[in-house]
């Protein structure tokens, strides 16, 4: 290795991988025998020239990855980290129940240590499967993005609010979004966070819309997330979600709208329409757990030009933070909703869990693909497993056979965060037994309170 103080030493190179990139045409292609210079938390490079030719380029750490498959960073779209927390706690019930009876009650509980110690394990379990940028809709984010800065990710923090909670709310979001703009050395973006337009109203809805625009802030809010809210709100106020956040004015804005599958065929024009620069995040996981009927409309986003990214929804909601299993499911379930074999291919998959995903965060242009200027957000991939043998097609391979155990390592802004599966950042073992002391406290209801009532 060569002297940390050597001058103009890189941050790091990676050697002999097979690097998944985008060509000029957006389209997902694989470059084999890749050596990827990182330098100043950036990719200089990416390049096929032998490893003997950048030999004596110093570097402060190198990285051996023959046999491996380098790719962007996964970003989950949309989670709520903490909520790991709460994992297993309300199973096998309706969306209003789920709510109602049991995680409403339960987080009016939520103090900053059980944020804490539910978004460090949340944080530990995106690391170790590929995930280096998260975006959270929850409380208590001032905590959230102290942990964000200690464990080294990325992600795009909302405070979440209620109009039950009066303009407090609606300013408690935008005062944490100002603070903690540029963050953990830049790593740190945020959103403003309604949570829903069946718990913010017209007015807290146009209201933040206007703090978006006068402040260059992402949106990031829960909307016709399934078909039986959109029907509910024709029928109480003669509009779809879609078209309430059209009169709030929160189409012109940027905006991130987490599920979307309650998104009917009147809504696509309305979309259509839209000055601002707004996205979609599907977790399909979730829809299928809750026996949804309907999922994303990816198709016909993808015709109106809205990027769908990918999320996995809270770990309370469907078990798990794993993207890989989110674009597997997203692959698979838009086969079947369309009927159609030749849609949503692996490559495809692929640029949803990639450079979609970065753009529905409001990140398209620093994250999301190797190319040299890009943040050095890169995780190595070994598919030397029986469960992935033999490759005919490494898309393919990668979608469809690859788990999230399969990832080695994990770099975010050219810092390693897991090598060889080890964390470098968390401690899992400490982190599980804190929260396990505090859960007969965090579960208890026999209060009886909640911290909304979900009619929708």
């Amino acid at each position: 290795m060569t002297s940390p103080d050597a001058k103009n030493a890189a941050d790091l190179i990676i050697t002999g991988c097979t690097a998944l990139v985008h060509d000029d045409h957006e389209q997902i292609d694989f470059v084999e025998d890749a050596t990827i210079v990182v330098r100043d938390g950036l990719i200089e490079s990416v390049t096929t020239d032998a490893p003997d030719d950048l030999e004596d380029t110093p570097a402060i750490e190198r990285i051996d990855a023959r046999g491996q498959i380098a790719m962007p960073g996964l970003v989950n779209c949309h989670t709520h980290a903490p909520m790991v927390a709460l994992r297993g706690v309300a199973e096998d019930l309706p969306l209003e129940e789920w709510f109602n009876d049991v995680i409403w009650p339960i987080e009016s509980n939520l103090t900053d240590k059980d944020v804490e110690l539910g978004a460090r394990l949340a944080c530990a379990e995106m690391i170790r499967g590929g995930v280096t940028c998260f975006a959270d809709h929850y409380f208590s984010m001032d905590t959230v993005a102290a942990v964000v800065d200690d464990c080294g990710m990325r992600a795009n923090l909302g405070e979440a609010y209620f109009s039950s909670q009066g303009a407090e709310g609606r300013e408690r979001s935008l005062d944490f979004a100002l603070r903690q703009r540029g963050a953990a050395d830049g790593r740190i973006t945020t959103s403003l966070a309604p949570h829903a337009p069946y718990t913010v109203d017209d007015a807290d809805l146009a209201a933040t819309a206007q703090l978006a625009r006068e402040h260059g802030l992402l949106v990031h809010i829960h909307a016709a997330e399934n078909r039986d809210q959109t029907d509910t709100s024709l029928a109480r106020h003669g509009r779809t979600p879609i078209e309430i956040l059209e009169g709030a004015g929160l189409l012109d804005v940027d905006l991130l709208i987490a599920h979307g599958t309650g998104i009917v065929e009147r809504d696509l024009p309305v979309l259509a329409r839209a000055t601002g620069r707004v996205a979609v995040a599907s977790a399909p996981r979730g829809y299928l757990k809750f026996a949804w009927p309907t999922t994303t409309p990816v198709r016909a986003l993808r015709e109106l030009g809205i990027p769908v990214g990918l999320g996995t929804d809270g770990a309370a909601s469907n078990g798990s933070l794993d993207v890989w299993d989110a674009m597997a499911l997203t692959a698979l379930v838009q086969k079947f909703t369309e009927r159609d074999t030749r849609w949503l291919t692996s490559r495809q998959a692929l640029h949803h869990a990639t450079l979609q995903s970065a753009r529905a965060v409001g990140l398209g242009e620093s994250i999301g693909s190797l190319a040299p200027g890009r943040k050095a957000d890169i995780i190595l991939v070994d598919l030397s497993g029986p469960h992935t043998q033999p490759v005919h097609d490494l898309a393919a391979a990668l979608v469809h056979s690859a788990r999230s155990s399969d990832v080695r390592t994990t770099i975010v802004g050219g810092r390693v965060l897991m090598r060889e599966r080890e964390l470098l950042t968390l401690d899992v073992a400490g982190i599980v037994g804190e929260l396990g002391e505090r859960m007969p406290s965090l579960l208890d209801r026999s209060h009886g309170r909640k911290i909304q009532e979900y009619d929708a």
